[in-house]
């Protein structure tokens, strides 16, 4: 089957200038999808948005940034300060599994999955992380997340880009998500723009694969990249796919 460009953008909700950003970008056509934050202080403005616009969304887990939205109940805030404390402890803390802290992944994942059903209507079918520590050992082992759904996968790189150790563990951990979800073929950050033959060489693989983009329209300069006509100019005949999960659905039946 041919390929296809999903352009996703994170934090959909956070707070009201991310969303407006995003929302900007959805209308140019450069952004295809949107990962939704709940009990974020513009959740509840957002995921209207969404619905009245048929924006693409998924659930984008947050373990590590304090929920804002003003009526978040007090024990989700202190299951989430937990897993804050010791995720953020070091760099590798996710990769280790922490018994103490099951109850602690297991009611603060249910609980944004319960939001998201509040604020949309419907079940997820997409999931990625804030941060991507989605992919942390508590919810892969624990099996959290969804059988079936779309779930996203770790950063793609060329031999060279991490180390050998990085590229395996990473290998590692995709391989055992596309056990139980639907992964994309490669996922790639938007940054760095240049050179122009980065996003140029990711293009070409979208003709043949499934590739997502991952992009942060808060980020001034993904903003202007989205914006500016830059985006659209470089992908030439390439059409960004208009939603991520029918994309995968297609791929998957």
């Amino acid at each position: 089957m041919p390929g296809c460009l999903i352009v996703n953008a994170d934090d959909w909700g956070r707070d009201q200038s991310t969303t407006d950003r995003t929302l900007e970008c959805t209308a140019l056509g450069t952004v295809s999808s949107v990962s939704a934050m709940v009990f974020m202080s513009d959740s509840a403005r957002a995921a209207d948005i969404a619905r009245n616009s048929a924006i693409d969304t998924g659930l984008h887990l947050n373990f590590s940034e304090p929920f804002s939205a003003p009526s978040c109940p007090a024990a989700l805030l202190e299951h989430q300060r937990k897993l804050k404390q010791c995720l953020g402890r070091y760099s590798l803390a996710r990769i280790l599994y922490y018994p103490g802290l099951a109850r602690s992944f297991e009611f603060v994942v249910a609980a944004q999955f319960d939001e998201y059903r509040r604020l949309y209507g419907a079940d997820p079918q997409r999931v990625d992380g804030h941060h991507h520590l989605h992919l942390c050992t508590n919810v892969l082992w624990d099996g959290l997340l969804p059988a079936g759904a779309i779930v996203r996968r770790n950063f793609s790189f060329l031999p060279g880009e991490k180390s050998l150790i990085n590229r395996w563990y990473r290998k590692t951990v995709d391989r055992r998500l596309a056990r139980r979800h639907r992964v994309v073929d490669f996922l790639y950050n938007l940054l760095p723009v240049q050179p122009e033959e980065r996003l140029q060489r990711i293009f070409s693989q979208a003709r043949n694969s499934i590739v997502e983009l991952e992009t942060h329209p808060i980020n001034p300069d993904e903003h202007r990249f989205l914006t500016s006509g830059e985006m659209l100019g470089q992908l030439g005949d390439l059409a960004i796919a208009p939603n991520f999960t029918g994309q995968i659905d297609q791929r998957h039946k």
